[in-house]
């Protein structure tokens, strides 16, 4: 708030101004709400909790959080007016504004004061009464307040209703882009591949052949890391038997599963990754101490940098080249597939190329495929955008106190696999339909940051004195804050309100 007081106005104070009804509010927990279900409204910090059947006021009032409010956050309101019939409780105080001045004028004034020196605690921040009567406020002559109530509640207004439409945009891109997921990973994106070769009389790989020619490159690189292992050894095999050894990813039951386009197939996501370095989560404890940690050196990759189908860079954590090369195992390369074990469980974005030397951390799973592109992309879009797959993830993964996905869990999951060749065009009609909403949702953040600024300069110039022109005839602030006090003073102890007498607690 300016510290400059605007011409014919004058200070006080909220405990010099306000009658504070604080003693006659009176909480009741939701239990006991629950058998009192009246169509009074119940009042908190910041808005009405629900519904009662008596009230204790039946007039107009401003409530200011008491605890639990967003006093630091100078875009959120602290106070609102009610009118009517009402019930408080008491994580909200009560103040009546002074006779003949608007209600909305002082909450808007108490929107932005700077609470910091009033409040206190840590995690739920607390603003007292007797710090709340000590907070300053300016006080205009009465018909000025009139039309600054009048000019504030005209802006924003409609800045809130901007502010509405612009939620509404947003809430309509999220659903397309959920929509444009759920078509690709569906086969109703892009033609499929079967449709296209029919058209054109030609051949096609289906994804059945796709995933029987992985399976045998699954092998093949087993067998030759195998034998690898056993000639460093010098244990040369004398017959085939060590290839038993080879453990073969379970046949797959689809009798009870959707049907799906023509051809794809339904697969687990082991016949698609390496054998021995296909999956990995991050390093505990034990590997990775938190004295460990620098500021710089070999990044460390958490759940921060994974959002959904995107990789975030950056990176708070880092290692010694020494540490690096004893988590070798834990590196990442491009086109691997990060996702979130814990937060947001199951978000999923690819490595990009570019990637450099990292390591990733304990809640992370890394995911390397037998081939790269465009499986891995596809796979982002799969975990991120299919119903059937982010269903299976739900089921899987609730823990005790939060979901937790382990490699257990993905291993069991069932996927739908397209044609490579489909995949890639189901790929690139997602990223041309994904961009343009990025586009869109990107130019509504702007609004919204506008909107945001307008605001906080209409209040400023509001209470700056030059948001409506100024009345040389008007009566004096001072004059107006005199009988104010005047009336203050008349009132004690504080007047009954026209509320009904409250029901005596049993």
């Amino acid at each position: 708030m300016t510290t400059v007081v605007p011409k014919g106005w004058t200070t006080s104070s909220v405990g010099d101004v306000f009658e504070i009804l604080d003693s006659l509010r009176k909480p009741i927990n939701a239990d006991d709400r629950a058998t009192r279900r009246g169509d009074v409204p119940y009042y908190g910090a910041t808005g009405q909790a629900g519904w009662i059947d008596e009230f204790l006021f039946d007039e107009e009032l401003i409530l200011l959080g008491e605890d639990g409010a967003p006093f630091l956050d100078s875009n959120k309101p602290k106070a609102y007016v009610i009118r009517g019939k009402s019930w408080v409780n008491n994580h909200a105080h009560i103040l009546r504004a002074p006779s003949s001045t608007p209600s909305s004028f002082w909450k808007h004034q108490l929107d932005i004061v700077a609470y910091k020196p009033f409040v206190s605690g840590t995690t739920r921040l607390k603003l007292p009464q007797g710090r709340m009567k000590q907070i300053p406020v300016l006080v205009p002559p009465c018909r000025e307040q009139r039309r600054l109530a009048e000019a504030l509640d005209s802006y924003l207004s409609r800045l809130d209703n901007a502010v509405s439409s612009l939620e509404r945009v947003q809430a309509k891109l999220k659903a397309y882009r959920a929509s444009v997921l759920k078509a690709a990973v569906e086969g109703r994106l892009v033609p499929t591949e079967a449709s296209l070769a029919r058209a054109a009389k030609l051949a096609y790989e289906p994804a059945e052949a796709l995933l029987a020619r992985m399976r045998k490159e699954r092998r093949r690189r087993w067998e030759e890391a195998e034998l690898g292992k056993l000639k460093a050894a010098k244990k040369a095999p004398k017959d085939d038997r060590w290839k038993a050894k080879c453990r073969e990813p379970l046949a797959l039951d689809t009798s009870k599963l959707p049907e799906l386009p023509e051809g794809w197939v339904y697969t687990r996501i082991e016949p698609l990754i390496e054998v021995h370095e296909g999956m990995k989560t991050g390093p505990f404890g034990s590997l990775l101490k938190k004295h460990e940690h620098g500021k710089s050196g070999v990044p460390v990759l958490g759940i921060e940098n994974i959002e959904p189908m995107r990789f975030v860079r950056g990176s708070k954590i880092h290692v010694t080249s020494e540490k690096a090369r004893q988590l070798a195992a834990y590196a990442i390369a491009a086109d691997d597939l990060l996702i979130s074990r814990s937060g947001t469980v199951g978000e999923v974005c690819v490595v990009p190329n570019d990637i450099g030397e990292a390591r990733f951390s304990t809640n992370v799973m890394r995911v390397r495929f037998l081939i790269g592109a465009p499986l891995p992309a596809f796979f982002s879009v799969l975990l991120n955008g299919s119903p059937f797959v982010r269903h299976q993830i739900r089921d899987q993964c609730k823990g005790t106190t939060r979901d937790f996905l382990n490699q257990r869990i993905l291993s069991s999951l069932v996927f739908p696999l397209p044609p490579l060749e489909e995949q890639a065009r189901m790929l690139t009609a997602v990223d041309e339909k994904l961009s343009v909403a990025g586009v869109l949702s990107e130019v509504c953040n702007i609004s919204r940051i506008r909107t945001t600024r307008l605001r906080q300069s209409i209040l400023k110039w509001a209470f700056e004195g030059k948001l409506v022109d100024q009345d040389p005839t008007d009566e004096p602030a001072t004059k107006l804050l005199a009988r104010i006090r005047a009336e203050r003073a008349a009132v004690s102890p504080v007047r009954k309100t026209l509320g009904r007498r409250v029901r005596e607690a049993a």
